[in-house]
């Protein structure tokens, strides 16, 4: 099963390391990570989509608690919570098809960032499955490039998982 966990850490050199090394020595493969600022000066949150069982998580989440720099550690996974991540396409956009491409983009409530003689560049957010959809019907057109963020997540309603 896929566990979504943010991690709040002091904002100091060697944070990233350790939390990462911590999922390599115990043999986990980190699918994807997005690190950023907070509120809270000198504190930054990771967001960290790992695979593994509940029991494996919950001793991997005892041991992030020891790492020095870590403040906090919560498992999104099972919370109410908003998740996203942010993907931009590369696609093949001759003129002849720029119109088709620009509709499946705004189906999907992405946006057309960059367009050059022979490409366009899609910015969309959203859920995995809204990413592969969109991906998926593009392909059509010729995909030459992707990138994406990993996904960032945020506690539904007053809860919050750091004060600033």
């Amino acid at each position: 099963m896929k566990h979504v966990l943010a991690v709040i850490v002091e904002n100091k050199p060697g944070a990233l390391t350790r939390v990462s090394g911590l999922f390599s020595r115990r043999g986990f493969n980190i699918e994807n990570i997005a690190v950023g600022e907070t509120m809270a000066p000198g504190v930054s949150r990771m967001t960290i989509t790992v695979d593994g069982s509940e029991t494996v998580i919950e001793q991997v989440v005892k041991q992030l608690h020891k790492l020095i720099n870590v403040i906090k550690v919560s498992n999104l996974t099972n919370e109410p919570s908003v998740m996203r991540e942010l993907m931009l396409l590369k696609v093949t956009a001759e003129a002849g098809n720029r119109s088709d491409i620009q509709q499946i983009v705004e189906t999907f409530r992405g946006k057309v960032v960059d367009v050059a003689p022979d490409s366009m560049i899609i910015e969309v957010t959203g859920n995995d499955d809204k990413l592969e959809a969109i991906k998926l019907l593009l392909q059509h057109f010729g995909i030459r490039e992707v990138a994406r963020t990993g996904k960032i997540a945020l506690l539904r309603g007053s809860k919050i998982t750091i004060k600033s």
